[in-house]
């Protein structure tokens, strides 16, 4: 007789705890979805192409104007990184921009600047890679606002 009490305890108890556990795991997935949904990651951007462009190109073009020696320069540029990978997330999947000459020398300007974060992470930018990433970030502010 006990071990059939014990037996069934134990059924009853895996049953408790395979429901309690999934309770557990969808909750905690909720609560990261909605943290996540919650960050300011995206933030800077406001779902608006024409401005977005322009407050990126701007940002960026602030963030080379840096020099080398001084220390808020490594902040900006992560901040800068983190935003060049917030805006081709947005707008690179989008069809109705993804064509546009703006998005496609901003996209030339992005990626030639996250190239070098990424691969020389502890050096400034060259000055001829800062002069032509400037360039091209004008022009892409200049064929934006022109609906280009």
């Amino acid at each position: 007789m006990a071990l059939e009490f014990t037996a069934a305890a134990r059924g009853i108890l895996r049953r408790w705890w395979g429901s309690w556990s999934r309770v557990m795991v969808a909750l905690g997935l909720g609560l990261c979805l909605m943290l996540t949904a919650c960050s300011s990651a995206s933030g800077a951007l406001t779902g608006n192409y024409v401005d977005d462009t322009v407050a990126v190109a701007d940002s960026l073009m602030a963030t080379l104007t840096i020099e080398a020696d001084d220390p808020a320069r490594q902040e900006a540029e992560t901040e800068a990184r983190a935003l060049i990978i917030d805006y081709m997330a947005r707008y690179r999947p989008r069809a109705n921009v993804n064509g546009l000459s703006s998005f496609t020398t901003m996209q030339t300007a992005l990626n030639s600047l996250a190239g070098h974060y990424t691969n020389y992470p502890n050096r400034p930018v060259p000055e001829a890679l800062r002069n032509r990433i400037n360039k091209e970030l004008k022009k892409a502010e200049t064929n934006v606002v022109r609906g280009a």
